[in-house]
This record gives C-alpha cells, sequence and structure tokens, in this order.
C-alpha cells in the first residue's frame, strides 16, 4: 500500500547540505533507487520551511546519491513534499532514473538539469494507479500530444530528449556536475538570470537520437491527438501495419499490459490540465488519488502493487479487463468530489502573488 505514515529508523535518508546562501537537499537512499519514505518527506518539509522564512537563504539544490534522482515511492508523501517546495525550489539535478514521485518533485524546479545518465518515465499505469503529482500539469505542456504519448504509455527518454520535449531546462555531462555544484555554492542571490548564466557555463550540446520519439512527433500528434484511448490505441496498431518502427510497438504492448481504468485516468487527468494552473491540478490529481485509495470504483491500484511489486507474477488481474468495459461514468467518478465526512480536499500554503501568478493556467 502507497501511504505508509511509519517512520524509518535511518535518518540519513536525506542529507541536508550547503551554505547561509545555498541549501542542498540530497535523497540518500540508493539501494531504494532513493524512493520517497514518508520521514524523507517530513525531513524534507522541515527544512524547506525554514529555509523560506530565512531571508539570507538565495538557491535550493534537490539531488539524488547513486543511479537515480528518484523513482517514487510512498504519493501521498509526495504530494505533501511538493506542496512545500513549489515555487521555491530553484535547481534540480537530474543524474539517473526519475519517476512517479521523483518527477513530481523535479519537473517544478525553475532549473530541470539532466545528463546523459537520465532517464525519464510516468510508468503508473502498469500498477493500476496514474500520472500524477503534478503530470497533468507539466507533460500537457509538451508540444502537441507528447504529454499524452508519455502518460498513457509510460515511454522511457532520456535526458537529451527531455531537452529536446522541453521537460529539462539544461544538458550536462555528468562529469561536470561537482563542478557545476561548486559554482552554485557562490551564489549569493536569487536572480534567475544570474543563475541562469553559471549553469550555461557547463552546458553541453546533447547528442540527440534522429530515431527518438519525440522526432516523429507527427505520428504521435497523429495517433495521441484521438478521442478515445480505444481509438488511440486503434490508431498506433494502424501505424504498425504501415511502418516497422518499435516505438510503436512497444507503446501498444505497453497500453494493452496496462490497467484499462488508469488509462483512461490518466488521459482525462492530462487533458484537463492543459486548461488548468498548477494548484488546480494537485487538487485535482490529489482527489483522484483519494478515490483509488477508498477503492471507489475497484481494486486495480491494489491489484497492480500485488502483481507488480509485492508477489511480482506480473499477472494483474484488472477489473474491468478491457478498454471497452470501463465507461465514461466510471472514469467520472474518479473526478467527483470525494464523499466522506472526513475527507478535505487539498489546499496549498499561501504563497507569494508572484508565485500564485505562475501557477495560473496559460491559454
Amino acid at each position: 500500500m502507497a501511504i505508509r505514515h511509519c517512520f524509518d529508523k535511518d535518518v540519513n535518508q536525506v542529507l541536508f547540505e550547503g551554505n547561509s546562501c545555498v541549501k542542498k537537499l540530497i535523497l540518500n537512499r540508493p539501494e531504494k533507487l532513493n524512493s520517497l519514505s514518508y520521514h524523507m518527506v517530513y525531513k524534507m518539509i522541515k527544512e524547506l520551511k525554514a529555509y523560506e522564512a530565512d531571508p539570507k537563504v538565495k538557491v535550493v539544490i534537490l539531488k539524488g546519491n547513486g543511479k537515480a534522482f528518484c523513482a517514487g515511492g510512498d504519493i501521498l508523501a509526495a504530494y505533501t513534499c511538493m506542496v512545500a517546495a513549489i515555487g521555491y525550489l530553484k535547481v534540480a539535478i537530474i543524474d539517473g532514473i526519475v519517476m512517479g514521485g521523483g518527477a513530481g518533485l523535479s519537473m517544478q524546479g525553475t532549473f530541470k538539469i539532466v545528463t546523459e545518465n537520465t532517464v525519464f518515465a510516468m510508468p503508473e499505469a502498469a500498477i493500476g494507479h496514474f500520472t500524477d503529482v503534478g503530470a497533468s500539469y507539466f507533460l500537457s505542456r509538451l508540444p502537441g500530444s507528447f504529454g499524452e504519448f508519455l502518460g498513457v504509455t509510460g515511454a522511457k527518454i532520456k535526458g537529451e530528449e527531455m531537452i529536446e520535449c522541453g521537460l529539462a531546462t539544461h544538458f550536462i555531462l555528468s562529469k561536470d556536475l561537482h563542478l557545476l555544484e561548486t559554482a552554485l555554492d557562490e551564489v549569493t542571490s536569487s536572480d534567475t538570470k544570474t543563475i541562469s548564466q553559471i549553469i550555461s557555463k557547463f552546458m553541453h550540446k546533447p547528442n540527440v537520437k534522429q530515431h527518438g520519439v519525440f522526432s516523429r512527433l507527427e505520428i504521435v500528434n497523429k495517433c495521441f491527438s484521438r478521442t478515445t484511448v480505444e481509438e488511440i490505441l486503434s490508431s498506433l496498431e494502424s501505424e504498425a501495419e504501415n511502418r516497422a518502427e518499435k516505438w510503436i510497438v512497444e507503446a501498444i504492448n505497453r497500453m494493452k499490459s496496462a490497467c484499462p481504468t488508469s488509462l483512461k485516468i490518466s488521459l482525462r487527468s492530462i487533458r484537463e490540465g492543459r486548461r488548468q494552473g498548477l494548484e488546480q491540478c494537485l487538487v485535482r490529481e490529489c482527489s483522484i488519488f483519494c478515490h483509488i485509495g477508498r477503492r471507489t470504483v475497484s481494486d486495480d491500484f491494489y491489484e497492480g502493487i500485488r502483481a507488480m511489486l509485492a508477489d511480482k507474477d506480473r499477472k494483474p488481474k484488472w477489473e474491468p479487463a478491457k478498454l471497452e468495459l470501463v465507461t465514461d461514468e466510471m472514469v467520472h467518478r474518479y473526478f467527483s468530489r470525494v464523499d466522506e465526512d472526513d475527507w478535505e480536499p487539498l489546499k496549498l500554503p499561501a504563497r507569494s502573488s508572484n508565485l500564485v501568478d505562475t501557477m495560473k493556467p496559460k491559454l
């Protein structure tokens, strides 16, 4: 189960370093791919609040030890930490795997630095979940229907392609990251232009492969702009008959093995996010998650956890098992208010007016 309100005894799962002006939050759970635990989030929130109250702090850097930035983890905890970090995190150094909750945290950074080691994915539908923790905001703002492609298929893309599609802002070779951090340690201002100039000195031109999926955006748009998941899948299958491209076959296979209900929730959520600001997206996503956790419609999330993470038989029994059996009414229930006396919608803390402006939808 994703909601775990237990404290891990390892107090070093998050490290806090830096100086009076530059603070570093370092995820330090490499053996678990830095997956978030409630304890980690509790510690980060406490420090972030202290940084926000300290006028001397100008920059906050988020990074991870080991081969992963953050592979996800405790979903509710990720929401809580993300709310605390929004608008304050300046630099996210993503040198490795970034999925789920890790993507939710890092994608809100002003500067999102990736390397040749970075691998991004939102594979939630494979375990009966959906693209959450702000994904309906940052995926919906990618070119064309590329956000729908990433959210519905759970496809992996590397750092180079993250730059190309706009998920990341800077590409730096991993061997130069320590030099970048040393330079950032000297920052005494929160001025975005100043920080950008420092980071730009270490930029490296990414070697974008022409056979990457983003280079096939025309086909992605053709398929993933369709109205329903069924139509998307049918369109992909038609493309597969006409062109033998690996990414198309992989997309079809991922969609066919994923939870049908999750696919429909994810598609609708991303498309609603296109018309909403970040705060609206987070509130809606948290509500959907509450429905999933309370089994409002089905047990798919718990079945996915069982099959993919607990028993690991990789044979989840989704209910409903087919896309055509997932009705619009079923999907709509996930987007409705949680009908429980003890439930309250997610509330973001009061922020400055300029931050509020950045959270409004850009139509």
